[in-house]
């Protein structure tokens, strides 16, 4: 049915790679390009006999627009899948745009020089997709992503209108490492070593750095510490769906994980300015990166699950309504099927999701779009379809 083009080799890439094999009544040919091609080789070889869909592998610098637009124009793909690093969304949206063709992300563009994310450099780009008639989805991973679907499904099925959304996302794996991140380091360290946020009336409420803390009772995981944190999907959820007063994003952390990340943001090992060492300029944050253990080598260590979900305060002909919508995903499970822990996995599944029902015309839309915009009723039956079930509670416990 069509040709996907996945820019990236990661943890998250891989699972998205074997869900597009898995997948091959839909993707008849699949491009995996990424800096280092022989990790690209290695995949292909791996899933090339498990599959119809048609596997080839290219290298290319994501930074380097020129040679995106020659792998695109190359390789002709109807949708390019960007699993690459948030630095290089913009690089990925100019190259589409040259060639006119749809593009997917899961995480949105955060300058390289600068811990901020937000959804302002994209959804500048609105007006540029409209006239080329092409889609960009934004966000197709889990948070942000599937936690829009959620809200979208709420919204048109459960509610006329909703007041209050917290999203919590509960990691309670365990892998042995005294300190690993269980998505890129950089990244990770890099969210939640910065201040937090809630939108609130209309406007942003900014507290200090793992300030607000609740502990919540998870199904299948049992009670956790969590902390709020600022996420992307707090943005487009303020706008796209009705009747908001307040949304806030809360996520789970160890002691010991805590314990270490303030260690190292003591010592300066979590800073984004460059230092000079031995005649050369490095990175601190990029060297922890390179000393961590690498969050694709995480699954055959990890047991445990993953509860993550939206919970929704609002009214239905008049009335309260309270809500919990959620996924709870199986470390060791992912890891049989695909060889990833759950945390890539719950990503690397919706963007698979996201880029099929693009390619299929079934979510396309000229312009830059955020997920909860479409559709969610096709996006919802696919997680069940696809390895990510999902739960509907009436009356949760909330969160004070």
């Amino acid at each position: 049915m069509g040709k996907v083009l996945v820019i990236g080799c990661g943890g998250v890439a891989s699972v998205a790679i074997h869900k597009i094999c898995q997948n091959d009544e839909v993707f008849d040919e699949l491009v995996i390009a990424s800096r280092t091609v022989s990790k690209c080789d290695k995949l292909k070889e791996k899933l090339q006999n498990t599959t119809k869909t048609k596997i080839s592998t290219a290298k290319v610098d994501a930074d380097n627009v020129c040679e995106l637009v020659n792998l695109i124009k190359e390789t002709k793909p109807d949708v390019v899948l960007n699993l690459a690093l948030p630095y290089q969304d913009l690089k990925i949206m100019d190259a589409c745009l040259e060639c006119k063709v749809h593009y997917i992300d899961t995480a949105n563009y955060e300058p390289e020089d600068t811990a901020k994310f937000e959804y302002k450099w994209q959804w500048a780009y609105k007006e540029k997709f409209e006239k080329a008639g092409i889609t960009a989805l934004l966000g197709s991973g889990f948070d942000p992503g599937v936690t829009g679907v959620f809200s979208a499904y709420a919204m048109k099925h459960y509610f006329d209108e909703i007041n209050y959304i917290d999203i919590l996302d509960c990691n309670g794996g365990d892998h042995g490492y005294p300190f690993a991140t269980n998505f890129n380091p950089e990244i990770n360290i890099r969210e939640v070593s910065a201040k937090g946020s809630y939108w609130e009336n209309g406007h942003w409420v900014e507290t200090e750095p793992m300030e607000i803390k609740r502990v919540y009772d998870f199904d299948e995981v049992g009670k956790k510490d969590m902390y709020l944190l600022h996420h992307e999907e707090l943005e487009s959820l303020a706008l796209n769906i009705k009747g908001i007063k307040r949304i806030r994003f809360f996520m789970t952390f160890g002691q010991s994980y805590l314990t270490h990340l303030k260690c190292l943001e003591n010592v300066g090992m979590t800073s984004i300015e460059p230092i000079m060492y031995e005649g050369k300029e490095i990175v601190p944050l990029q060297f922890l990166k390179a000393v961590l253990p690498d969050p694709a080598s995480l699954g055959p260590r990890t047991k445990g699950k993953t509860n993550i979900g939206c919970i929704f305060i609002g009214k239905k002909d008049g009335k309260e309504r309270k809500l919990y919508i959620y996924n709870v995903c199986d470390h060791e499970e992912c890891y049989r099927e695909v060889g990833s822990q759950a945390v890539a996995y719950t990503t690397g599944v919706p963007a698979m999701i996201g880029a099929m029902l693009v390619m299929k015309g079934i979510w396309q839309k000229a312009g830059v779009h955020n997920i909860e915009e479409f559709d969610p009723d096709p996006f919802m039956e696919a997680l069940n379809k696809w390895g990510l079930p999902w739960k509907v509670c009436e009356n949760p416990v909330l969160v004070d």
